[in-house]
């Protein structure tokens, strides 16, 4: 039996209403996981990149890249070579910092991962982080023992290294 592996697909759609639910329709009905989706405008006008971020074998992606073609907004779709992938996520996280010791220590370590403080209430911090998924855990772990009130993460959206394009 093969391994599995994350795979990152990055595929270009039309960029109209009832794509991504295309998309996720067809993990549904051959009952594969996303894992992480993130959609945005592409360099071209009317045109979507998605990035989607699924587990498993070389069979699995067979079949989800067969079918991802099938779909008529989908223009092109390429499993992404990890070694050769730009791959960054955005993470919002609200920290729960009621005294100038607690948030100056906070700052320090938004600091260390070079993340932004971005909004700033009597009781909490909010902090931009961007990067790889494992820094932003690293980042996460380390505020936890102040307390986190709230986190949103977009996913990680990717890219091929250097002159290679979707």
């Amino acid at each position: 039996m093969e391994e599995q592996r994350t795979h990152i697909i990055s595929a270009l759609v039309l960029h109209k209403p009832g794509v991504l639910q295309r998309v996720a329709g067809l993990f549904t009905r051959r009952g594969f996981n996303i894992d992480s989706i993130t959609v945005g405008t592409s360099e071209q006008e009317n045109i979507a990149r998605m990035t989607i971020i699924a587990k498993g074998d070389g069979k699995v992606l067979e079949q989800i890249t067969k079918q991802l073609n099938k779909i008529i907004d989908v223009i092109k779709v390429r499993d992404l070579e990890p070694e050769n992938t730009v791959k960054r996520e955005l993470c919002l996280i609200k920290v729960h910092s009621p005294t100038e010791k607690v948030r100056a220590e906070v700052v320090q370590y938004v600091n260390i991962f070079r993340g932004r403080v971005i909004d700033v209430s009597p009781e909490t911090l909010t902090i931009e982080m961007t990067g790889a998924s494992d820094k932003i855990d690293a980042l996460i772990d380390l505020v936890k023992g102040f307390g986190i009130k709230e986190i949103a993460r977009t996913g990680p959206t990717a890219m091929s290294r250097g002159i290679k394009t979707i």
